[in-house]
């Protein structure tokens, strides 16, 4: 070990993956608000803009962008995926960033030991509504895949904050090894009890969270679901004014209910 570093044999072969699936959830009262929901989501979030987050990603992460494909869908969607390389974050590019590095939890990428020409990441868009009416839901996932000493835990505080989410599920995972001098492997190269410990206390704390991790295969799950509830942030087209308490207390439960099937992953009934 070298000035308190581990030394190598080869490269840094650590694959880690984060897949991030953001959902935001609004109720839509007529067949025209439900459309223009959907032409505003698939404007707000097109091609363009998803590309944009994407290489203020790669800036975060100490990347360099090798190649970039982007497609808008008929009739809505977006996909985006960058191809990414590593290089050495030197003094005056840390400088054109600001303190961005170093105001993102998670390991900094300083000495990187591999070369990325394999890493990459992407963006999808799926708005979609309930064949019924009324809700719909827009998610956004996206998949993160660093190799070497980059972690892409350090997006998730741009991430999160870059939409409007109600729901966010994280999966992260750490896989392959890299060898010591020694001969020893390497399964991880950073501690991590929880994802939750790589996103701010601010942010955090405006949600309720679950993990469940599998911490012997460096497996690690962590959901998230907004704590504050306020009918009028949910609804598109319309205001809570405008309706009476009968049909708002109705458009919550459906929407409450929405929000509970996406976070706990099953269906559930709907009792009149």
């Amino acid at each position: 070990m070298a000035n308190g570093k581990i030394q190598l044999h080869g490269f840094n072969n650590l694959t880690k993956t984060l897949s991030f699936n953001i959902y935001d959830i609004c109720y839509a009262k007529s067949i025209e608000d439900r459309n223009a929901y959907i032409e505003y989501i698939d404007e707000q979030y097109n091609a363009e803009r998803l590309t944009a987050i994407l290489e203020h990603v790669t800036q975060i992460l100490g990347a360099r962008i090798l190649n970039i494909a982007k497609q808008d869908y008929y009739p809505q969607g977006s996909s985006v995926t960058l191809l990414i390389s590593d290089h050495h974050a030197l003094d005056e590019e840390r400088t054109a960033r600001g303190d961005l590095l170093d105001n993102t939890p998670g390991p900094n990428p300083e000495i990187v030991l591999a070369h990325l020409d394999k890493s990459h990441i992407t963006v999808h868009t799926y708005p979609e509504y309930h064949p019924d009416g009324g809700v719909a839901t827009f998610r956004v996932d996206i998949d993160v895949s660093t190799c070497g000493q980059i972690s892409p835990l350090k997006a998730l505080n741009f991430l999160i904050q870059s939409f409007d989410a109600d729901i966010v599920i994280i999966d992260y995972r750490v896989r392959g090894f890299a060898r010591e001098v020694t001969g020893e492997k390497i399964f991880i190269d950073h501690d991590i009890a929880s994802i939750q410990d790589f996103i701010p206390e601010q942010v955090r704390n405006e949600y309720h969270t679950i993990d469940v991790n599998v911490y012997q295969e460096n497996i690690f799950h962590t959901k998230c679901r907004l704590k504050q509830f306020d009918l009028d942030q949910y609804l598109f087209g319309h205001s809570q004014t405008e309706l009476d308490p009968d049909e708002a207390q109705m458009i919550t439960r459906k929407i409450m209910r929405e929000m509970d099937e996406i976070y706990y992953g099953r269906n559930l009934p709907w009792s009149p």
